[in-house]
């Protein structure tokens, strides 16, 4: 949790501004993403901002946030609360949400997040508490909405109560200011930093919420100079022993001026390591070359090697491009890992064990696999039905059966998972790791937070 991020002024209204995120104990205590939200909150003289943070995969219950958020409000009738919805938090929202309301606080509750963004019509009856939902990038539209006295009629923003017009709130990213250069995350005593350079993605997975709902968009980019100056200020701090691991969170990071941000950090001496998830087909000589100045680990998302897999879910793949690309990678000793998706449409136990096999003749040292979720409004989550996908029941909707597999296939794919997991930087052969396999009870929910309430 943290608290008292922002400097109270002399206001009109007060926001307290939530996030219930999901944490490893090496990440900063204020997500990047609540934290660019801050920082444009920031901006506006008459709004006051309280900041709140709570762990989804912690002990934290929503008796306890809704009296620490009561507590924060002390009785400020100008107070909203404004609260970012994902996945992984949805039980523990929908029990805040019911709480607040019944615990008596009437201001403006309004909801932003991937969970409203990528809902279509009907939002009030989702959360029937919710004032206000704002979709898509947040930082400009929830600052108007929160310093005005009504809920202004913008483009992403919707009145509970009023017609839905399922619009997308967009924001100029060459202006928003930077959580990092005006301190809103410290960097002092920290290893692991998340960072950003682009938000969205040009391509059309139909499993996944990186690209902007109901828009076919190519990806766009932060300031060139603000990044640099990230860069600079990540290299300071590595020099004194924090900034040792950053992860970048852009969806595909070699795109765009990738090879000129990896200069940047080899120019200033970066000693830490970098992660970046790249798309293998897209790695040209001088992108390599680039990253070999530096400690890096590129992160492939490959999900499949079979086409029929491949354009169910749209997601094409060059198999010949990206083993050249993988050999690219192996010339210069560069660590990198793949990931898979088990449970998709098309796929099979047998098929699933092929694609392991083929990475495992591409000696692939990581092997990442992870099941299929359904994702609330993208196109897979839509078209359920046409792949006959029986999903778990949860928040965190796994598929568990499809008209191509079974539930049993589908055990004996997350065994293998958990086998590849287990073995991770030293995978054996196919036939040992089948073994091993066969031996394993897999944790058939360890991606999902336990609910609290």
């Amino acid at each position: 949790m943290i608290t008292n991020l922002l400097k109270p002024k002399t206001v009109e209204r007060h926001l307290v501004l939530v996030d219930l995120y999901w944490t490893r104990d090496k990440d900063p205590r204020v997500p990047l993403g609540h934290a660019s939200l801050l920082a444009a909150l920031e901006q506006h003289a008459n709004l006051s901002v309280t900041s709140r943070c709570y762990a989804v995969n912690a002990s934290t219950t929503a008796d306890f946030i809704v009296t620490d958020l009561l507590d924060a409000i002390d009785g400020d009738e100008r107070a909203d609360i404004a609260i970012g919805a994902y996945v992984w938090g949805e039980a523990l929202l929908r029990s805040v949400l019911l709480r607040l309301r019944v615990a008596g606080f009437t201001g403006r509750i309004i909801l932003g997040g991937p969970q409203i963004s990528y809902s279509g019509a009907g939002l009030e009856a989702l959360y029937p508490e919710a004032d206000c939902f704002i979709r898509g990038y947040g930082e400009e539209a929830l600052a108007k909405v929160a310093s005005s006295d009504r809920v202004p009629n913008i483009s992403g923003v919707h009145r509970a109560g009023s017609h839905d017009a399922c619009e997308q709130s967009s924001v100029a990213l060459d202006l928003l200011p930077s959580p990092w250069l005006t301190g809103l995350i410290p960097l002092e005593g920290q290893k692991f930093l998340r960072w950003e350079t682009q938000r969205g993605c040009p391509f059309r997975c139909s499993f996944c919420q990186h690209r902007e709902a109901g828009a076919r968009l190519k990806r766009r980019a932060l300031s060139s100079e603000r990044v640099r100056d990230e860069i600079d200020l990540f290299c300071h701090h590595n020099r004194r022993g924090d900034a040792q691991t950053i992860a970048v969170l852009d969806p595909i990071f070699n795109q765009g001026e990738s090879d000129a941000i990896l200069r940047r950090f080899a120019e200033k001496e970066f000693a830490g390591r970098l992660s970046l998830q790249c798309r293998a087909e897209m790695c040209g000589a001088g992108f390599l070359d680039a990253a070999a100045t530096l400690d890096v680990c590129l992160e492939f998302g490959l999900q499949t090697i079979h086409k029929s897999e491949s354009r169910a879910v749209e997601r094409g793949n060059n198999i010949p491009k990206v083993q050249a690309a993988l050999r690219g990678v192996r010339d210069r000793g560069l660590d990198h890992e793949v990931s898979l998706i088990f449970g998709l449409p098309e796929q099979t136990l047998a098929s699933f064990e092929e694609t392991v096999r083929w990475c495992l003749r591409e000696e692939i040292p990581v092997i990442k696999a992870f099941p299929l979720m359904l994702l609330r409004g993208t196109r897979l989550d839509v078209e359920r039905n046409r792949w006959g996908l029986v999903d778990s029941g949860d928040e965190m909707a796994f598929v568990l059966s499809s008209d191509s597999f079974s539930y049993a296939d589908w055990r004996g794919m997350a065994q293998l998972s958990e086998a590849l997991k287990r073995t991770e930087g030293a995978h054996p052969a196919f036939s040992d790791l089948q073994a091993l396999s066969r031996s394993i009870e897999p944790d058939l929910f360890r991606f999902q937070p336990s609910p609290k309430t």
